[in-house]
């Protein structure tokens, strides 16, 4: 998907000749062609540009036919879909970062075009008299914002919300029945990284969280916009305070997240999953359905539906207990040996 127009102010259009040479890439294709926005590969649209900096050649639908240019090393670039002009660049993520700075603006905490007052609050909302609006922003019936929190541009809260002290909350929709405790940041740009010309970079994150009916946020907790995708949070889950959800994170229905756990990115999880205190899961990883992490597991492979597991690397909860009490076992017998 693009990004939101609500949360990304478009600066363009440019030619490809004009990101090209913006890049320092090369381009094959026309470069009269006029690009507007930016996208993930296997989602873009026409007028939008995209990246490749996979190891292996993309796959069929990698990258998708209406895009209208991808930044992609020299040896994958015949591989694009027939239609789709080729950016060649040894460093397509930087390559797409520069680009997008070029096409699209970010709407931060500050950035009004003109001094604006708030209209989208609807009258039975409550708003503290030290909380900042931003433009565009949306706030529904009865929903209290509490002191010092801030509210990005473009951002919409449902009904029936409570948004705590000093939260923050940028690019993000919500819906009705959430609460968001004192200190969280909901929508940051999280831990994206990229290879620069100078070494590592922050990539820049163009994806949105969304929060679902009846959602809780816990104190401290954090959770970080997607990088084109959305991060979401599902109806009626629960997350304690001082959790960690990473970028394209997806968490399903009545999902239980315990305090100091920490999810890395594009992880899946599904309805009804329990995340004991401290658990860590590995980036990419599938959690089944109502499946269960003890405490302080770290979790680097697939879970299935309704299995309990725990431990370091996690396994399943009958032989994670096996192991711990033959290593008892074992210690018990070298303490009677000496």
């Amino acid at each position: 998907m693009p990004a939101d127009p609500r949360f990304f102010r478009s600066i363009g259009p440019l030619s490809l000749g004009e990101l090209a040479a913006a890049t320092g890439a090369e381009l094959k294709g026309d470069p009269g062609t006029l690009a507007t926005n930016v996208a993930a590969s296997a989602r873009a649209r026409i007028g939008e540009i995209c990246y490749y900096e996979g190891k292996k050649p993309p796959a069929a639908d990698a990258i998708s036919a209406e895009a209208t240019a991808c930044f992609i090393r020299e040896d994958f670039a015949v591989a694009l879909p027939d239609g789709v002009a080729a950016l060649v660049t040894p460093l397509p993520r930087h390559a797409h970062a520069v680009a997008a700075k070029k096409l699209i603006q970010f709407r931060d905490w500050g950035d009004v075009e003109a001094p604006h007052e708030a209209t989208n609050i609807h009258p039975g909302a409550r708003i503290a008299p030290t909380a900042h609006i931003g433009e565009g922003a949306a706030i529904g019936d009865r929903s209290i914002i509490a002191p010092n929190a801030v509210i990005g541009p473009g951002v919409q809260i449902g009904r029936d919300c409570v948004i705590g002290a000093n939260v923050s909350i940028q690019c993000a929709l919500i819906g009705n029945h959430v609460k968001v405790y004192s200190g969280a940041r909901i929508g940051e740009a999280g831990f994206g990284v990229m290879s620069g010309p100078a070494g590592a970079e922050d990539a820049p994150q163009f994806g949105r969280v969304i929060l679902q009916d009846g959602v809780t946020v816990g104190a401290n907790s954090c959770v970080d916009r997607g990088a084109f995708d959305d991060t979401i949070i599902g109806e009626n889950t629960k997350i304690d305070n001082l959790c960690q959800i990473a970028h394209n994170v997806v968490l399903g229905r009545n999902v239980l997240m315990a305090s100091f756990a920490g999810i890395s990115g594009t992880v899946t999880i599904g309805d009804g999953v329990q995340l004991g205190g401290r658990v860590g899961i590995a980036d990419h990883v599938v959690i089944g359905e109502g499946a269960q992490i003890a405490a302080s597991a770290g979790v680097f492979r697939e879970i299935p539906a309704r299995e309990t597991w725990g431990g370091t690397p996690a396994r399943p909860l009958r032989d994670w207990m096996r192991e711990i009490a033959w290593v008892q076992k074992q210690t018990s017998r070298e303490r009677r040996k000496s």
